[in-house]
């Protein structure tokens, strides 16, 4: 979304840009100086995905603006191809009010499994609440405008003017460009869509120069997500161009019929202004898995955090072919199998750790030399990342891959232990010197049971928070205002195992709160910073959202904080809730809380006869498969090893059994 900003021109114009894990390196200032609007090589990122970088220096008959470009050119033609937009909320849809799910373009990359994501539609707004949408948590149900299609599904229908230039594409990519699609248009054999704002170039023709001097800040010198196609529709563009950077001050921004013009120099034949502002950021994936931005988007730079946006165009690609190929994970919980090919047949091994530089670890080693490798690392820890390069040879020649990474996985059961509209007990006494936050606190006194959300507000109830407003507190008799601070307690049970928990907590809070389980001290929300003591008198250090408890406040817990205070049984979750000062209007304070816990999943072994051959299968991955001749043993590890589902072997006609062993 567009939002107006001025850029400090004061600052000497010069930066240093590294994408880590891409190779990517790019010096803007005197190397560039004599250039005007120059476009660098296209580089191979992935199977049918080149990356660029787009440079302007004013003067030179270049543009007036300082400029900094980022392209990723697709081509639609390469079979491993697949294109992505959000899908729709898994939760609560409603065409034209709950749609999608907002995130950001880095998350949105991550989840997804994607190798390039970039913003889409302009518009979205959440279903209800006054919050920018941009500020919202991630995952945020939201109304997105424009048409969108995900894998087939319509997210969003075209039921308006706005966001109504278009992009679709069928299953096997062939792409259709609409420069006005209202009326919307049939949607049939639509497989992916994506809409944004107005065109900008149209059968070659730069239309931008038809907005010069229109009001809006959208038309005005503003960092811009722009897609488009080439003539052929062979080559999608997608690009980002930066803008607002403050004090960095090397990318200003472009105009429309600048963005048109950059369009035109990397060869597209039509293009769409999609978005712009401090929602404009173009990610890709590095070859550990992991999302790299490959522009400076605004909001990072302002606020620290990309935007919450709720649509997002993404592209499935394969990597690039070199001696190392076809790199597969396969993680358990406390083991992975990882498979690869060479072009030549090579011996096997894999070097792994927790961190690219302590590699530390080393599979056992396979001499054999062949072209298809396998691997099963053991005794890993669950929910846990790991990262790890191949290790080949032949002869003396020895080969190296690139770092790739893979996570454990985690098997858990999730278990509600609080909900927004569960009872409180809750008191305005100073409690100073008291020890209310334990356990085993007689807290009969108090108010209550008050069920949540529990609040104050001297302007009446607040209809914009998301979750019911249902227990009225007292106001400080002394000023008619809230009181500074209210204290709250709740006993819930935990019956799960505790080695391995984590405590997931979702709040609506206004100000700020500290929170204790079992008499420990757990967090501070907007409070200050230990070793600060909070008392009755402490104010809290800041507001929530747009100062008032609409959005959510989300934290996790893990590790010895909980291990250490959570208790199998009876545990009392304590929160002490500050407003910022004593002239403040309104107090709130809900709570939702979840629990996961660790359980152990076994497989399952299936035999299969066909043909005088047995087909063995198993549904998890990270065992070793084993025979022997009798049901106590001894085992032996059945030849190659076999680490992967599913192995067909031929009837020897003697007695055999199998198992799976880690």
């Amino acid at each position: 979304m567009y939002f107006k900003s001025e850029v400090d021109s004061s600052v000497s114009r010069r930066v240093f840009w590294t994408v880590c894990g891409l190779g990517l390196t790019l010096l803007l200032g005197e190397s560039l100086s004599r250039a005007a609007t120059v476009l660098q090589p296209w580089v191979p990122l992935f199977k049918g995905v080149d990356y660029a970088v787009g440079t302007n220096t004013p003067g030179g008959g270049g543009f007036a603006q300082l400029q900094v470009a980022y392209f990723v050119r697709v081509d639609l033609t390469e079979p491993s191809i697949r294109l992505f937009a959000s899908p729709r909320t898994p939760t609560n849809y409603s065409v034209n009010f709950q749609e999608t799910r907002g995130y950001t373009t880095t998350n949105f990359l991550k989840m997804n499994d994607l190798q390039v994501a970039i913003n889409a539609n302009s518009f979205f707004r959440p279903g209800s609440g006054s919050s920018p949408p941009y500020l919202m948590p991630e995952g945020t149900n939201l109304n997105a405008s424009g048409l969108v299609f995900s894998q087939g599904v319509l997210v969003s229908p075209q039921s308006s003017s706005e966001d109504c230039t278009a992009f679709i594409f069928t299953s096997n990519n062939v792409a259709t460009f609409i420069p006005t699609n209202w009326p919307a248009g049939p949607t049939n054999g639509i497989h992916t869509a994506v809409s944004g704002l107005y065109a900008v170039l149209v059968n070659g023709v730069n239309v931008a120069s038809n907005y010069l001097g229109l009001p809006g800040v959208a038309h005005g010198l503003q960092p811009r997500t722009v897609m488009g196609l080439s003539q052929d529709r062979r080559y999608l563009f997608l690009l980002a161009i930066d803008g607002r950077q403050g004090s960095l001050d090397y990318s200003e921004g472009a105009y429309d019929w600048q963005s048109a013009a950059w369009l035109l120099l990397a060869g597209a034949w039509d293009g769409v202004n999609m978005d712009g502002g401090g929602s404009t950021c173009l990610v890709a994936e590095d070859t550990t898995g992991l999302p790299i931005p490959l522009n400076r988007d605004n909001a990072s730079l302002s606020s620290g955090r990309e935007r919450t946006v709720g649509v997002h165009f993404g592209v499935y690609a394969d990597p690039l072919p070199g001696f190392f190929n076809d790199v597969r994970t396969l993680p358990d919980d406390t083991s992975a199998v990882i498979t690869w090919t060479t072009i030549s047949p090579t011996t096997t091994q894999l070097r792994y750790g927790l961190t690219t530089t302590n590699l530390t670890f080393l599979s056992s080693s396979n001499s054999a030399l062949v072209t298809n490798h396998s691997v099963l690392l053991t005794n890993l820890t669950p929910n846990t990342g790991y990262y790890f390069n191949a290790l080949a040879s032949t002869g003396p020649t020895q080969y190296v891959s690139s770092n790739y990474f893979l996570f454990t996985t985690n098997y858990v059961k999730t278990t509600e232990l609080l909900a927004f509209a569960d009872e409180w007990k809750y008191t305005v006494s100073n409690l100073d010197g008291t020890n209310w936050k334990t356990r085993e606190y007689v807290d009969s006194a108090w108010e209550g049971a008050g069920a949540g959300l529990l609040w104050v507000d001297i302007n009446g109830a607040n209809g914009q928070i998301p979750v019911p407003l249902n227990t009225q507190m007292p106001e400080d008799p002394n000023n008619g205002f809230p009181y500074l601070t209210y204290y709250f307690r709740k006993h819930f049970n935990y019956t799960n195992q505790v080695a391995g928990a984590e405590l997931q907590f979702v709040g609506h809070i206004d100000d700020g709160a500290v929170f204790y389980l079992n008499g420990a001290e757990i967090y501070r929300l907007r409070m200050p910073a230990a070793p600060t003591v909070i008392n009755n008198g402490t104010g809290a250090t800041a507001n929530p959202c747009s100062g008032d408890a609409t959005c959510a406040d989300a934290f996790s817990l893990a590790g010895s904080l909980v291990t250490t205070n959570l208790l199998v049984g009876d545990n009392v979750i304590a929160v002490e809730v500050h407003n910022r000062s004593s002239a403040s209007p309104d107090i709130t304070f809900g709570l939702a809380a979840t629990g996961t816990s660790p359980y152990v999943l076994q497989p399952q072994l299936s035999l299969a006869y066909s043909n005088n051959t047995i087909t063995l299968g198993w549904n998890r991955n990270g065992f070793l498969l084993q025979q022997a001749s009798a049901p106590t043993g001894p085992w032996d590890n059945v030849p190659g090893p076999v680490i992967s589902s599913p192995f067909t072997t031929n009837v020897s006609g003697t007695t055999c059994f199998f198992r799976l062993a880690k």
